[in-house]
């Protein structure tokens, strides 16, 4: 579970912006989205497949330049 600890001379609002910037580091809220929902094994691979296309594709872009 993440957390911080508020310093002394820092305000809620300071403490919360750090709290949210830190989750968003460690992928907690992107976790939570993607397990709200059941996901059928055929559409993990499909969804897979296709952010694996997407990124050859990418790669071969940014290599032609």
């Amino acid at each position: 579970m993440p957390g911080v600890k508020v310093r002394d001379d820092e305000s809620f609002e300071k403490a919360l912006r750090r709290f949210n910037k830190f989750c968003e580091k460690t992928g907690v809220l992107s976790d939570i989205k993607k397990h709200q929902h059941f996901e059928k094994p055929s559409e993990a691979r499909k969804r897979k497949l296709a952010a694996a296309k997407r990124k050859v594709r990418r790669l071969k872009r940014f290599e032609r330049h």
